[in-house]
């Protein structure tokens, strides 16, 4: 079942000339509960589709999927009307996964201890990346406007995220949109893991909005070796690259951006 993204309802325009009644193309806004064989994990309030792709990336990025297979995923029935049916889904490794510890989300900011505390947690499940070459500063910050091109569900709604992952060339292998940064992430990790690619360091990721602790989490733990985005870096998530080893580009726009790590 193909799942809308967008839903049309005519709007009233305010202008300084007056207003007027026009339709207008609203992004939708729904829950989805993710669990791993059968145990939940967490919700997470996302724009339908790519479901499973979403789910796959975020229980890699969270480390509890490991380097288990993927043997299934699926929506789940809960009785409730058919709808609801379609926002639960699980992935299944056969029981090989560990049992999750069910959470409310993943942490956005912090600060002080706190913030020491989070990349310490980071750093004993993830290694700093290994060596590799270095990217020019022109390829990563043409990323965006190749990513805008392909953005259509912004281009209608105005109101989404997208994340993509480019190689060296420039070639974009993947871009994914949703109401969440980090859902637009997970889904690019998520299709990236199912379609077997397992070595993720000749690779860039591009985000929409700020770059913060918890997309760089991101970007370390789905292995690549640059981030790019659209809007400035948090201190904790500059911190973070600067420990991964990560290449980060802020203010990325019209040819020009921050370089704030390595």
């Amino acid at each position: 079942m193909v799942r809308s993204k967008t839903q049309s309802l005519i709007t009233r325009r305010v202008t300084p000339d007056g207003s007027s009644r026009a339709p207008d193309e609203l992004l939708v806004e729904e829950p989805l509960e993710i669990q791993l064989d059968g145990h939940r994990v967490t919700s997470t309030m996302r724009t339908p589709g790519h479901d499973f792709e979403l789910a796959v990336g975020f229980c890699h990025t969270e480390g509890i999927l490991g380097d288990h297979p993927v043997t299934g995923i699926r929506y789940c029935g809960t009785g409730a009307p058919v709808d609801s049916d379609f926002n639960v889904v699980t992935v299944e490794t056969a029981g090989k996964a560990d049992e999750p510890t069910p959470r409310l989300g993943s942490t956005t900011s912090s600060c002080g201890i706190c913030g020491a505390d989070a990349i310490a947690e980071l750093t004993e499940r993830l290694r700093v990346l290994p060596a590799y070459e270095p990217w020019p500063s022109e390829s990563l910050l043409s990323l965006p406007g190749r990513a805008q091109a392909e953005q259509g569900l912004f281009d209608s709604t105005g109101s989404c995220h997208a994340a993509a992952a480019f190689d060296r060339n420039g070639e974009m292998l993947v871009l994914r949109e949703d109401i969440g940064r980090h859902n637009a992430v997970d889904k690019v990790i998520g299709r990236l893991r199912l379609d077997g690619h397992t070595d993720l360091l000749d690779l860039a990721l591009f985000v929409s909005g700020r770059a913060s602790f918890e997309m760089v989490q991101k970007a370390w733990a789905g292995g690549f070796s640059a981030l790019v985005a659209v809007s400035g870096g948090s201190s904790l998530a500059v911190a973070t690259a600067r420990r991964a080893g990560l290449t980060m580009f802020g203010f990325a726009r019209d040819g020009s951006g921050t370089q704030y790590a390595p």
